[in-house]
């Protein structure tokens, strides 16, 4: 999506907002890093990675949890894709620009809220 819209972020370097994103340990910073720099190599003043903390056996036997433990902000993450898929309007992307797909997307989380703000207590 990056390359599809690189006049976008190349015509407003300075309006992206700094970011900071969280990888699992299945992804390695360095390689993400000069695969964004070749598309933009100015997007590297805006984003940082950060590798999750991964609980060591130690920590685990601490907290009485054995086999696969998730990592807190991880799943923040993972649970908003698991909201966003359920919008069947999001299902196949349609938008040429991408103000447009990202109203879409902030149209389903305010779909969402709207949903929870109405739900009988």
């Amino acid at each position: 999506m990056l390359t599809l819209n690189i006049d976008y972020f190349k015509a407003k370097p300075v309006n992206i907002p700094k970011t900071t994103i969280l990888l699992d340990h299945g992804y390695n910073p360095e390689s993400l890093r000069r695969e964004l720099e070749k598309v933009y190599p100015g997007i590297m003043k805006k984003i940082k990675f950060e590798v999750s903390p991964k609980p060591s056996k130690q920590q685990k036997a601490e907290q009485g949890k054995t086999g696969f433990v998730p990592a807190v902000a991880r799943w923040v993450s993972e649970r908003s894709n698991a909201w966003m898929e359920r919008c069947k309007i999001l299902v196949k992307n349609f938008e040429r620009t991408l103000p447009n797909a990202m109203t879409k997307i902030q149209l389903c989380f305010v779909r969402l809220m709207v949903k929870r703000l109405a739900a009988p207590s």
